[in-house]
């Protein structure tokens, strides 16, 4: 399953409804949002039951302002967050972004 790009907090609001969630920040950019979008791509492409999306920082701005406003998440850009029931309950940036840790962060 390939994240769908969302630009718009009704599309995220929507996306927050299911039980879990990840969404990740992505610098269109930077090298390293690049790397850890590769690293999102690879371990979504066998989640089927998990709702994922991205964000491009450049071209949703506000929406990535609101995510960091609305739940008290420093912004960084790459930054995966895990949200379960709405909340968020895990979230990285940089470099700690991996299919390992992404694994981890659904198992816990």
């Amino acid at each position: 399953m390939a994240g769908k790009k969302i630009e718009t907090e009704e599309q995220f609001n929507k996306l927050l409804t299911n039980e879990f969630f990840l969404l990740f920040k992505h610098s269109l950019t930077c090298p390293v949002s690049g790397a850890a979008f590769d690293e999102y791509q690879s371990f979504i492409s066998d989640k089927n039951d998990l709702e994922t999306a991205f964000l491009a920082v450049q071209e949703a701005r506000p929406l990535s302002n609101y995510v960091a406003e609305t739940f008290g998440i420093k912004h960084a850009s790459p930054q995966a967050i895990l949200f379960k029931n709405g909340q968020p309950i895990w979230n990285d940036s940089h470099w700690r972004i991996t299919q390992e840790s992404l694994q981890t962060a659904l198992e816990q």
